[in-house]
């Protein structure tokens, strides 16, 4: 898979807009029908390496903050660097794609927080231009160090991972007690838990959930893992439930005004995060 929008393209597909109607999810998991060859080898990698001990070795590399210093806005315009020449059916930049998210999500009378996360949720995509792989930014998540869910997309691709076997995390629990808290658990390795530490210490935790959980695709809409999860997890993943319509069907080909819009959001920043953020 040569960019993150083909997965995320994959996730509209999985999962269209009438899954969040009247519809069970159940009738829109024919993901094997018709997924391109680059995706399902995306996902082979994916579930093959990301171990306990892969995503524990990934937040002792990156979680220390030290990679780089800058601000929210700078952040975006580094992601921006990173050009998808691959996708023939838009030809927006990614900070076209962030402002549609919160532009569709300001429309509908969002608190601010909820716009801003809106604009900056997929930030941790920054992870490659610092050279890590597709499979180990993008990709639905999941706990490491527990039995992997059948829930999980491409479920079977998971027996080449070492872990499959592990004595402790090929078992239910593995290493966590039940309905010890999400935020106990270690989730396998993205854009989603970089940037969760990156901005936690400034946003409402609804938000922290939002970033942190938006691709945890088994937790949020095939109710797995429901043994880790605690009340305060139920309560908070309505929220993620609420943001992800905005983060799957916001895009379109239609442009949104970045130089008449970048007011706006940079008072929206600066309401919230300093002028410089540890990376």
């Amino acid at each position: 898979m040569s960019d993150p929008d083909q997965w995320e393209a994959d996730l509209e597909r999985r999962y269209p807009p009438a899954a969040y109607g009247e519809q069970s999810v159940s009738e829109f998991r024919n993901y094997q029908a018709a997924t391109r060859p680059s995706v399902k080898a995306f996902y082979r990698l994916n579930h093959q390496y990301q171990t306990f001990d892969f995503v524990k070795q990934k937040r002792e590399e990156f979680l220390s903050l030290k990679r780089r210093r800058m601000g929210v806005w700078e952040a975006m315009e580094f992601l921006n660097t990173l050009v998808d020449d691959s996708d023939p059916d838009t030809e927006l930049s990614q900070i076209e794609h962030l402002m549609q998210a919160a532009e569709a999500i300001r429309a509908d009378g969002h608190p601010r927080w909820f716009i801003l996360t809106g604009l900056i949720h997929d930030l941790g995509k920054i992870l490659c231009l610092f050279g890590e792989p597709q499979w180990a930014v993008v990709g639905d998540t999941f706990p490491v160090g527990c039995a992997y869910s059948d829930k999980v997309v491409y479920h079977e691709f998971f027996r080449a991972n070492p872990d499959w076997e592990h004595p402790i995390y090929s078992t239910q629990c593995g290493i966590y007690q039940r309905h010890v808290g999400l935020e106990n658990v270690m989730m396998s390795w993205g854009h989603d838990e970089y940037l969760y530490h990156v901005t936690k210490p400034y946003l409402p935790i609804e938000a922290q959930y939002m970033i942190r959980y938006h691709s945890f695709y088994p937790g949020h809409r095939e109710n797995a893992y429901q043994h880790l999860f605690s009340e305060q997890d139920h309560q908070l993943f309505e929220w993620v439930r609420k943001f992800n319509p905005y983060d799957l069907y916001s895009k379109s080909d239609e442009r949104p005004d970045v130089e008449k819009l970048t007011p706006f959001y940079m008072d929206l920043i600066a309401e919230f995060f300093p002028s410089q953020l540890a990376w």
